[in-house]
């Protein structure tokens, strides 16, 4: 196991504090959770952000076909001009998620994008940096991380072998 449901909440609590460190001269920051895990992780620091940040804190979901993006869709209507926009996920794998999600927001001019994920990978195949990181971990190519969650809590997260 790599966290526990404590742990992983503690992280999550301290990516909130970061968050409202880095933007906390920023009217608005725009959470933007992606299905399904990383929604999850997005409401949390939304409730933990919410009581540092003096502005509004706003979540958006993000839903794609992780396996094979193409069509993404969101929650509702959102103009991303001059906002602050936190991108939020459960884990950086490859990176490709991160990579497809953010092309909602490219057709408009956000004043900044950055990324958050409870845990990642040391290596991505897609070049993504992560903004916020709640634990990094050395993995091995056979390797893959996975989060588990239980209703609106992340319980855990686990390195497992790809099978085949």
């Amino acid at each position: 196991m790599l966290l526990n449901k404590i742990t992983a909440d503690k992280k999550i609590k301290r990516m909130a504090l970061e968050i409202n460190e880095r933007n906390h001269d920023q009217q608005e920051i725009l959470l933007v959770g992606i299905k399904s895990n990383g929604v999850i992780i997005a409401a949390k620091i939304a409730d933990y952000l919410k009581s540092y940040f003096a502005g509004k804190v706003r979540l958006i979901e993000l839903s794609m076909d992780k396996k094979q993006p193409g069509e993404i869709t969101l929650s509702e209507p959102v103009n991303f001009n001059g906002q602050t926009v936190v991108l939020i996920d459960d884990v950086a794998n490859s990176g490709s998620t991160m990579l497809y999600a953010l092309k909602p927001m490219l057709s408009d001019h956000p004043r900044k994008i950055e990324t958050l994920v409870l845990l990642e990978r040391t290596h991505k195949r897609f070049p993504v940096d992560v903004s916020y990181v709640g634990l990094s971990v050395a993995t091995a190519s056979d390797e893959y991380i996975e989060v588990t969650v239980e209703g609106q809590e992340v319980t855990g997260a686990f390195l497992r072998k790809f099978s085949g």
